[in-house]
């Protein structure tokens, strides 16, 4: 009896582990098409706030990154100063 408990145990605890119902990565959209909908990605942002746990961190970082994709846009912008500078 007191052999059988530690893998009645190791067989409990491998059963907790299993898989869990997140997103497989082929099911998660890419950065461009989140970027491309913005009413999708304002969504998802929404749900990303209250449920990340549900989500994903996959699905989550993405939208992160698509957000501030859209925001700061490619980065190529130069800075160009006015011609005139201020005067204080």
């Amino acid at each position: 009896m007191k052999k059988t408990i530690p893998f009645l145990l190791a067989a409990v605890v491998l059963t907790a582990c299993g898989p869990t119902d997140t997103p497989e990565k082929t099911d998660v959209p890419s950065v461009e098409e989140l970027a491309s909908d913005p009413v999708r990605l304002k969504e998802l942002r929404q749900q990303c706030k209250t449920d990340r746990l549900k989500l994903g961190d996959v699905l989550c970082n993405r939208v992160a990154e698509a957000t501030r994709k859209r925001f700061y846009g490619d980065g190529n912008t130069p800075y160009t100063p006015p011609e005139n500078p201020p005067k204080f």
